[in-house]
């Protein structure tokens, strides 16, 4: 899932405050499960509005903000209260925030939210940042992506510097090759792994912006 979270009200201020008018867009997808993009989220950020004696035409929550002929299908029966606003504010991912820009040449489009990483939940709201979107995925070969959970992105092993199983750079993080070694342990696939080393990463893979289906 896509981690973000809201901005500092503070610097939200610096954004909206020439305007006294805004629609509201969240998102029921990865900013839900982040608590950003949520109903709650978007009803306390208007109550906070409407305190500084600014207007609400109206809001809603997208089904997938980043959804593209989804999300402008939804918006169109919101047409005349998003008429009215002066701002759109969008409680998303930047690609939902982008979604909403794309729709909206003449009104400004500001978003509520930073974007922080792709991630797991591992409990309710807390997150841990698990894939870098690299272009290139190595999982079959290591379990974790010691791309992301290497601090120096070692492909083929730890690199020197690591202690007590702990990481150079971030001691109190279990070094990511350990936990790859002892997940390839337990299913037996040790040797295989040393019999296909990985060699260097083909960072033209993550070149950007990167597209993926049909030709344009």
């Amino acid at each position: 899932m896509i981690v973000t979270k809201q901005k500092d009200i503070k610097e939200l201020v610096k954004y909206i405050d020439k305007f006294n008018s805004f629609f509201l867009i969240g998102c029921s997808e990865c900013a839900t499960l982040c608590g950003t993009g949520s109903e709650e989220a978007i009803l306390k950020l208007k109550e906070w509005i409407e305190s500084q004696n600014k207007k609400i035409t109206g809001w809603l929550i997208a089904k997938t903000g980043c959804q593209i002929l989804g999300t402008k299908k939804e918006l169109k029966q919101y047409k005349e209260v998003i008429d009215e606003a002066q701002c759109i504010l969008v409680l998303s991912c930047g690609a939902g925030t982008q979604t909403i820009t794309e729709f909206f040449d003449s009104k400004p489009v500001i978003p509520v939210n930073d974007t922080l990483f792709i991630g797991n939940m591992r409990r309710f709201r807390e997150f841990e940042e698990k894939c870098r979107a690299c272009g290139e995925c190595y999982l079959i070969f290591t379990g974790v992506c010691v791309v992301t959970l290497c601090p120096k992105s070692m492909l083929n092993g730890p690199c020197g510097g690591y202690k007590d199983e702990k990481c150079e750079v971030n001691p109190k993080m279990k070094c990511a090759w350990i936990t790859a070694y002892n997940i390839l342990e337990k299913k037996g696939l040790v040797d295989s792994f040393y019999n296909g080393l990985l060699g260097p990463k083909d960072w033209s893979k993550s070149n950007s912006p990167r597209f993926s289906g049909k030709e344009k």
